[in-house]
């Protein structure tokens, strides 16, 4: 696909990663109210939403749950959201995504067999409590 979008498509997307990484959750989302796609992944299968977790960027997170981004999907190793907030221990981000329904039990790895794996007793106690 990438061989369809020219240099400067490419750069966009890329800062757009770039800024769900850093927590730059106003300009993400400006950018996304104009027409981003929600679900923009890139060549790794990374949301927006798992770089956010991953990075522990709970406002952004929020934001981008808000505006209907798919707590579900996966990355190309089966990574989701979830379980990248609960291995950085997010904790905000972590309630975000239970709250808006994210399964512990999706995923290879699981957000649950995460924590348990890193032995994260209160991300597991957090996970539990859902």
């Amino acid at each position: 696909m990438t061989d369809d979008l020219d240099a400067e498509t490419l750069a966009f997307a890329h800062r757009m990663f770039d800024l769900a990484r850093a927590g730059s959750t106003e300009e993400l989302a400006a950018q996304l109210d104009a027409g981003l796609p929600i679900n923009l992944t890139n060549d790794r299968g990374d949301t927006l939403l798992i770089l956010a977790a991953y990075h522990a960027q709970p406002a952004t997170v929020a934001a981008l749950l808000a505006r209907g981004a798919d707590h579900s999907r996966t990355n190309d190793r089966g990574q989701t959201a979830l379980a990248a907030a609960v291995f950085r221990s997010s904790t905000d981000a972590v309630r975000a995504l239970l709250a808006a329904g994210a399964d512990p039990a999706h995923g290879e790895p699981s957000a649950a067999e995460t924590a348990h794996f890193f032995n994260l007793p209160e991300m597991a106690e957090l996970l539990r409590a859902g």
